[in-house]
């Protein structure tokens, strides 16, 4: 039977509406989540997918988390295959089963079904507070492999016909820190798949079940096309790309590399992975879904931005990305994979970015300021409770491109301005910590005729007790890219970090960046 022809107006609307359901999931986890890194700074992610898992809206969310969800709700379909029924929420943390990024990113999958047909899914990624593990809030390295580093939820579901599997919850809960907190966010998320189901089935009922398929067959065949005509462009031909982190955070002063050439024929393109470095001791090692989604982020940067918001199956189908297992790329099991979203995410960005901006040099971005990140996690006095508190709040901001300056404060290449900064009242309520300087950088933005966004000073004061840190960036051993008079962005100046009253005292992350190894050891002081 052939599919119904679908009028303009009805596939506009079919198709904003899929994009607008996904932005009120994300409205519904701000205003019911209450970890402050998902409800405040915005580390969540949402989309959905077909009944066999091809991309369909995924306009809103940071790239490792989601880019490569067609991978994850693969692995539900095949796992489950037909016991999936109405009402049914999976949860998956696992990288290497499960496709997740790290094991801090909970995704919470659930089937759509229209009379008793499973159509859809919808899936929200969201970094907990604590996945267990030993330390506070995931990130560490020298953990002997990746069981050491959280919990590990190879897909299980959590409520059957809209029942919650209580049993199941409370192992869950009873292995990270802090278990109300993170129960909160979990159902925040389980809600906002609900709202998705609930929009969809409605569309569905206004629209018909043939017409909102075709809409979404011609979606699907429009961005294709859009994709193939501005690859199509592109001279063909191989274009090399390159990054590094300092070092893996266990094997320090050893840079880890990132080599990729991408090669342009015709209507296709392929990034190729091969002359990466191999799988590493240290935590920045990356699944293949986490390389996978990092670079169709850089590579979509350079398509047309018209197509931001609105990228599908289509978009990925000209595309092929190959990085050889048991390289850092595509690191095998057990090997840890904590900091691979900053550490080695970021240098996939990076290099990707480097060799499309020789391809398309019209489109060149230099580079983006680095990412540094930091867990700090000790006891509030004011309540005499547990805490751990990461922020955004140090990152600098984008390089410039041809006609514009670099984006003020937009964060780091990884998250590409959908994080958000904190802000001084809500880290002060929430936290023991005082905000002692938060500015931009005098004269550190890089020039040229589009000049990069400045450096950041950030400098807090415990006013609490004893707390312990642990780091992490992006800091990179590659020259900055630029292209013509494009500057690159600042890195964050150095971050003054010291306790007040009492000496922190906890365990220093051995941070994998010679210039942050020696930050670290400047902070750990007291002020008397």
């Amino acid at each position: 039977m052939a599919a119904p022809r679908v009028d303009p107006m009805t596939l506009s609307t079919v198709w904003h509406s899929l994009q607008s359901i996904c932005r009120e999931m994300r409205h519904v986890i701000d205003r019911t989540s209450q970890n402050y890194l998902i409800a405040q700074l915005h580390d969540v992610s949402v989309g959905i997918w077909d009944g066999t898992g091809r991309t369909v809206a995924i306009p809103i969310g940071l790239s490792v988390q989601y880019l490569g969800g067609k991978l994850s709700v693969e692995y539900v379909l095949n796992k489950f295959k037909n016991k999936l029924n109405p009402g049914d929420v999976i949860l998956v943390n696992d990288p290497y089963h499960g496709y997740c990024c790290h094991l801090p990113d909970w995704g919470f999958y659930r089937p759509i079904f229209y009379k008793g047909e499973l159509l859809f899914f919808t899936l929200c990624r969201a970094h907990q507070m604590d996945t267990g593990g030993a330390y506070p809030g995931g990130y560490f390295p020298n953990a002997y492999d990746i069981h050491a580093e959280g919990l590990m939820i190879p897909g299980i579901k959590v409520m059957e016909g809209d029942k919650e599997r209580e049993d199941v919850m409370e192992l869950i809960l009873n292995n990270v820190r802090w278990p109300q907190g993170t129960r909160i966010d979990n159902y925040a998320q389980i809600a906002a798949l609900r709202v998705c189901e609930e929009r969809i089935v409605a569309l569905i009922d206004k629209y018909g079940k043939e017409t909102v398929l075709a809409c979404i067959e011609e979606m699907m065949t429009r961005t294709e096309r859009a994709v193939r005509d501005a690859i199509e462009k592109i001279p063909d031909g191989t274009y090399y790309g390159e990054s590094a982190t300092d070092d893996d955070g266990t094997e320090l002063d050893v840079p880890v590399w990132v080599r990729c050439e991408i090669t342009v024929k015709g209507d296709t393109l392929r990034v190729d992975f091969s002359k990466s470095d191999k799988q590493r001791k240290g935590f920045v090692n990356c699944v293949f879904n986490s390389t996978y989604s990092n670079s169709l982020s850089g590579l979509f940067m350079f398509l047309d931005p018209a197509l931001g918001e609105y990228h599908n199956e289509g978009s990925l189908r000209p595309i092929t990305i190959y990085a050889p297992p048991g390289s850092v790329l595509n690191a095998q099991y057990p090997a840890t994979v904590g900091a691979s979203p900053v550490s080695m995410g970021h240098q996939i960005i990076e290099a990707v970015v480097s060799a499309m901006s020789k391809a398309v040099p019209d489109r060149a971005i230099a580079s983006w300021g680095k990412r540094y990140g930091h867990y700090i996690f000790g006891l509030d006095p004011r309540v005499n409770e547990k805490y751990v508190v990461t922020t955004f709040d140090m990152d600098g901001g984008a390089g410039a491109a041809k006609g514009f300056d670099g984006y003020e404060g937009a964060t780091s290449i990884g998250a590409l301005g959908e994080v958000n900064k904190g802000n001084v009242e809500e880290v002060e309520m929430r936290f023991p910590w005082r905000t002692r300087r938060w500015e931009f950088a005098t004269d550190t933005a890089g020039a040229g005729k589009w000049r990069g966004a400045s450096g950041i000073h950030w400098e807090v004061e415990n006013v609490g007790g004893d707390a312990g840190f642990a780091a992490t960036a992006s800091m990179s051993s590659s020259p900055a890219t630029s292209s013509g008079k494009s500057a690159a962005a600042a890195p964050a100046s150095a971050i003054p970090w010291s306790a007040s009253r009492k000496k922190c005292s906890g365990t220093r992350s051995r941070a994998s960046s010679r210039s942050r190894r020696r930050a670290t050891r400047t902070k750990w002081r007291s002020m008397r």
